[in-house]
C-alpha cells in the first residue's frame, strides 16, 4: 500500500509498504478516505518533535482522518468492554476516527480520563502508532464512530479537531467559576453579561482550526455568550467572523489590551490560548477577570512558557491544560451530522496524497490563506 513518511525535517516521501495484517478481534480494517493536516503535525514536520516525543525516521504521521470499513475482525466478546458493547460495524460503513487508543484498564481510564491513559497509543505519535497518511489502517472498532448519511468524509475528519474544542469548552464549564453565575454580585460588565461564569465573555487567542473549533463549541452550546477572537492573520479572522465570533482583532494592528479592556472592562471569564505562543499567554493573563480561567489548548513549539506570578496570584487565575478530546468524538460527530455546528468554512485547501509535501509546506508556512488543509487518497 502507499503511505507518506517523514524521512527528515520538512522531508516527506511517498512509499510502498506492506499492507497491515488482517484485523484481530475488536478491530476493523479501514480504507482511509481523508486526512486533515493538524498543527501538531507541523511540530514533527518542522522540528521533529513535540517535547519528549521525538520522531525516529522514517515515520508516518497524521491523526485526523475518516475512512470506510473494509473488513471487521472476528467476533470476540472478550475484546469489547461494557462501555463499548454497542460498537457494531460492517464493511462499507463510513467512520470518523478517534485517534486515541486507550487501554481501558488503568487508573486513568477507570476514572474517565482515557486521554491521560497510562498505556495509551495515539495515531501518528512517535513510539506509539504509525499515522493515518496511508491507504489502509487498522483501528479498534471502539475508536470508530459511524458517520450518518448526509455527512461528508471531510466533515467527519473535522470532528477530530472539533472534539478537542468541545472538550476544552466543557472543561472550562467544570471550573469553580461557574458557581458565580447565580450570584448577582458577579453580574454586570459593559454589555450586561457576567464577568465570570457561564454566559460570560470568552476570549480565544488564535483563529486556526483549534481556535475555530472552540468557537464553534461555545456558540453551539452557549449561543448568547460573547466570543472575542484574535489572530495575526486577517484571513483567519474573516473565517472566525463567518463562524460566529462577535469581535475579532489583530494584535499587531491594534493596542489589543487597551481595546479589549474597553470592550470588556471587568475582564474575561475564560481565555482559550490556541496559538501555543508566549505572546498570547501573556495577553490572556492581562485580559482575564479575577478568578478567570486560562485554558491552554495550543501546543507550544518552545520547551517552556512562562506566567507572571504577580498577575496570576493577584487575580487568582486558574490554569487548565487541555489534552485531546476525552470521549467527545461521538458527540462531535452527532453535532456535525445534525448541523448543530458548521465546520465547513475552515476548510480552505484540498490535496491529493501524492501532493502531501505541498500540503504540509502550505500549512507550515501559512501561505495562500490556509486555515485547514485536507488530503484525499486518490
Amino acid at each position: 500500500m502507499r503511505t507518506v513518511q517523514l524521512t527528515g525535517l520538512r522531508t516527506l516521501e511517498l512509499r510502498d509498504v506492506p499492507a497491515p495484517a488482517k484485523p484481530a478481534a475488536g478491530e476493523v480494517l479501514l480504507r482511509v478516505d481523508v486526512v486533515g493536516v493538524c498543527g501538531s503535525d507541523m511540530h514533527y514536520y518542522r522540528t521533529g518533535r513535540i517535547g519528549s516525543q521525538v520522531v525516529q525516521y522514517p515515520f508516518t504521521i497524521g491523526h485526523e482522518c475518516a475512512g470506510t470499513v473494509l473488513e471487521v475482525g472476528p467476533a470476540d466478546a472478550g475484546h469489547v468492554d461494557a462501555k463499548h458493547a454497542a460498537v457494531v460495524l460492517s464493511p462499507g460503513d463510513r467512520v470518523a476516527v478517534d485517534p486515541l487508543i486507550a487501554c481501558g484498564q488503568c487508573d486513568q481510564c477507570l476514572a474517565g480520563r482515557e486521554h491521560t491513559c497510562r498505556n495509551q497509543r495515539f495515531l501518528g505519535c512517535p513510539g506509539q502508532v504509525p499515522g493515518a497518511l496511508s491507504e489502509l489502517l487498522v483501528m479498534p472498532a471502539r475508536c470508530c464512530i459511524k458517520v450518518p448519511p448526509g455527512t461528508t468524509q471531510v466533515q467527519a475528519t473535522l470532528t477530530e479537531p472539533f472534539a478537542i474544542g468541545l472538550y476544552a469548552y466543557r472543561l472550562s464549564c467544570l471550573s469553580g467559576n461557574t458557581a458565580h453565575a447565580e450570584n448577582p454580585a458577579h453580574a454586570g460588565n459593559a454589555h450586561g453579561t457576567l464577568s465570570v461564569g457561564v454566559g460570560a465573555p470568552a476570549l480565544i487567542l488564535g483563529a486556526g482550526p483549534i481556535g475555530l473549533s472552540v468557537l464553534s463549541a461555545i456558540k453551539a452550546q452557549d449561543p448568547r455568550r460573547p466570543v472575542y477572537m484574535t489572530d495575526i492573520r486577517p484571513y483567519r479572522l474573516e473565517v472566525a467572523r463567518a463562524m460566529g465570533a462577535d469581535w475579532t482583532g489583530d494584535p499587531r494592528k491594534i493596542d489589543l489590551i487597551t481595546e479589549l479592556r474597553e470592550q470588556v472592562p471587568l475582564g474575561f471569564a475564560a481565555a482559550f490560548e490556541c496559538a501555543g505562543e508566549q505572546e498570547t499567554v501573556d495577553q490572556a493573563m492581562l485580559l482575564l477577570a479575577p478568578g478567570g480561567q486560562l485554558m491552554l489548548v495550543g501546543i507550544p513549539e518552545a520547551d517552556r512558557i512562562y506566567v507572571t506570578p504577580d498577575i496570576m496570584r493577584r487575580k487568582e487565575i486558574a490554569i487548565q491544560n487541555v489534552r485531546r478530546q476525552n470521549n467527545c468524538t461521538a458527540d462531535a460527530v452527532a453535532m456535525v451530522a445534525s448541523r448543530q455546528v458548521n465546520l465547513d468554512p475552515m476548510v480552505t485547501h484540498q490535496f491529493a496524497l501524492s501532493d502531501t509535501k505541498a500540503a504540509f509546506d502550505t500549512v507550515a508556512d501559512y501561505t495562500d490563506g490556509v486555515v485547514k488543509a485536507m488530503i484525499f487518497m486518490e
